[in-house]
C-alpha cells in the first residue's frame, strides 16, 4: 500500500508540475501576443478618421507623388517607384471604409469611399497626362509588374493591412511599419498603370491594373475590419435605436458582400499559383527525352492548355503521347491539354515563331555570353601586361646601363632610372623612367638630339615599348 501510495503521490506531483509549466507557458504566449492593453483606442479612431481627409496638402501630395511614381514606372526605377509610395496619402480611406464598417460608423464609411473614389480618379487622370504627353511609350518590366493580381498580392495585401491597422492601433504609432507597409501593397503603381493604358489605348493593361488595385483595397479593408473587430473597438451609439440596428445591419451587409466575393478571388487566384508551379514542376520531371532540351514553356490557366517548345532531337510521337498521359494522371490535370512544338516541325505557324522567336533568343543569349568571355579575357590580357611590363622594368641591370650610356654619350653628367605609376583613372601602368643630367656645356638643340638617341638606345637595349627620359637640370 506504501508502494502504491507513493506512486500515487509521485503521479499527481507530476500532474501538478505539468499543469504549472503549460500554465507559465499560456501566461508568456499572452504577455507576448496579447494587444488589447496596448492599444489606443480612441487615439486611433480620431488618426483613422483624420487621414480619410482628401483635400488641400493631401491632394497636392497625391497629384505629386502620382507624377513621381510615373516617371519610375515609365524608366522602370524600382527606386523612384517606391519614393512615390511613401509619400502617397492612398491608404487613409481604404483603412477608413474597413475600420468604419467594424464599428457601425456609416457616416465615416461613406466619407471614406467618396474620398478613395475621388482620390482613384485623380490619380487615373494625372497618369493620364503624364503617359499621354511622355515621348517614352515603351512597356517597362514595372509597368507589367502591375497588369494583373497574382496570389502574393493577396496575401501582402492581408498581411500588409493587419500589420498597418496594428501599428495605428498601438499607443504611439509605429511610422517606420506604416511606411513600411505602404511600400510592400503597391496600390500607386497599379493606379499609375491604369492611366498608361488609356493613354496608350492598351485597355487589357488598364482593366488588369485597375483589378489589382481593386484586390489590393478591398483586402487591406477586409484586414483591418477584422483586426478591430478582435481589438473589440467600441460600436458608434445612435440616439436612435432603430438607427443604429439599421446602421448595424448594413454595415454587416457590406461586410458580407466584400468578404464572400474576396474569398472566392483568393481561392481562383491561389489554384491558378498552384496550376503555375505544378506546370513548370512538370516540365522538369516528365519533360525529358535523350537529345531534346525544352527551350521555353507557357501555361493558360483558363483553357488549360501547356505549350512546350522544344529544340534538338526529335521526339517521337509515342514518347509524347507517354507525356500527355503522365500529365492527365496528376489530380487537377485531367482537362489539362499537352502541345509540344519542335523544331523540325515546319508545317505549323507555331513551329515558325519557334524558328525566330525562340532561336533569336537563344542566338542573344549566346552573343552576350560570348561578349562577357571576351571582356573578361581581354581583362586578363592588360592584366599580364602588366604584370609582364613590372617584370621588365624591375630586371633593369641599371650598373651596366649606366656604364655603357657614359660611353656612349660623354656629355651626360647624372642618371637616374625609377617606375613610374601612371594613371588615367580607368587603368593603372607602371613605366620605367630615366632621369638624365646634361653637362651645361651642351646646348638645348644638341641636348634635345643627344635626348631623343639616348631615348631609342634605350628601347632597342632593354626591349621595351615604352619608357620615359627625362631631362633634370
Amino acid at each position: 500500500m506504501e508502494n502504491n501510495s507513493g506512486n500515487t503521490t509521485l503521479t499527481s506531483g507530476e500532474e501538478s508540475k505539468g499543469r504549472t509549466i503549460l500554465k507559465e507557458i499560456k501566461e508568456f504566449l499572452r504577455e507576448l501576443l496579447d494587444i488589447h492593453d496596448d492599444t489606443d483606442r480612441e487615439t486611433t479612431m480620431e488618426t483613422v478618421k483624420r487621414d480619410i481627409s482628401f483635400k488641400g496638402h493631401n491632394a497636392w501630395i497625391l497629384i505629386f507623388s502620382i507624377f513621381v511614381a510615373s516617371i519610375g514606372l515609365n524608366v522602370s526605377s524600382t527606386a523612384v517607384v517606391i519614393g512615390a509610395m511613401l509619400i502617397s496619402p492612398l491608404m487613409g480611406p481604404i483603412v477608413g471604409i474597413g475600420f468604419s464598417v467594424a464599428i457601425n460608423d456609416i457616416d465615416t464609411l461613406k466619407r471614406s469611399l467618396v474620398n478613395l473614389g475621388v482620390m482613384v480618379f485623380l490619380s487615373v487622370l494625372t497618369a493620364y497626362f503624364y503617359f499621354l504627353i511622355s515621348p517614352i511609350k515603351e512597356e517597362t518590366p514595372e509597368l507589367v509588374a502591375r497588369t494583373y493580381p497574382t496570389i502574393l498580392d493577396v496575401l501582402v495585401a492581408i498581411f500588409g493591412g493587419m500589420a498597418l491597422i496594428v501599428a495605428k492601433t498601438k499607443k504611439g504609432a509605429i511610422a517606420s511599419v506604416i511606411m513600411g507597409v505602404a511600400i510592400a501593397t503597391a496600390l500607386m503603381p497599379p493606379l499609375c498603370t491604369v492611366g498608361y493604358g488609356l493613354a496608350t489605348a492598351n485597355w487589357e493593361y488598364a482593366g488588369g491594373a485597375l483589378y489589382l488595385f481593386s484586390i489590393n483595397s478591398v483586402f487591406i479593408a477586409l484586414s483591418t475590419f477584422l483586426v478591430a473587430k478582435l481589438l473589440r473597438f467600441p460600436l458608434v451609439k445612435y440616439v436612435n435605436s432603430k438607427h443604429r440596428r439599421n446602421t448595424a445591419r448594413l454595415a454587416s451587409l457590406i461586410a458580407v458582400l466584400v468578404m464572400i466575393p474576396s474569398i472566392i478571388l483568393f481561392v481562383n487566384l491561389l489554384r491558378e499559383q498552384v496550376f503555375v508551379s505544378k506546370t513548370r514542376e512538370i516540365v522538369q520531371e516528365v519533360i525529358n527525352y535523350p537529345g531534346a532540351e525544352v527551350v521555353k514553356f507557357d501555361q493558360n490557366y483558363k483553357t488549360k492548355i501547356i505549350e512546350i517548345y522544344l529544340i534538338g532531337r526529335t521526339v517521337p510521337t509515342e514518347q509524347i503521347d507517354q507525356w500527355v498521359q503522365e500529365v492527365k494522371a496528376i489530380p487537377n490535370f485531367e482537362e489539362v491539354v499537352l502541345e509540344v512544338h519542335q523544331g523540325s516541325d515546319q508545317s505549323s505557324e507555331i513551329a515558325s515563331r519557334l524558328s525566330t522567336q525562340v532561336r533569336a533568343g537563344i542566338l542573344e543569349d549566346l552573343y552576350v555570353r560570348n561578349q562577357q568571355l571576351v571582356e573578361d579575357k581581354d581583362k586578363r590580357i592588360q592584366l599580364l601586361e602588366q604584370e609582364l611590363l613590372k617584370h621588365r622594368s624591375a630586371g633593369i641591370p641599371f650598373e651596366s646601363i649606366s656604364k655603357e650610356a657614359r660611353i656612349n654619350y660623354s656629355e651626360i653628367q647624372e642618371m637616374s632610372y625609377a617606375n613610374s605609376l601612371v594613371t588615367n583613372f580607368s587603368r593603372i601602368d607602371t613605366i620605367p623612367t630615366f632621369n638624365v643630367k646634361w653637362s651645361s656645356k651642351l646646348g638645348a638643340a644638341a641636348k634635345r638630339s643627344e635626348m631623343n638617341k639616348l631615348e631609342q638606345w634605350l628601347q632597342l637595349r632593354l626591349a621595351l615599348d615604352t619608357l620615359v627620359v627625362r631631362t633634370v637640370n
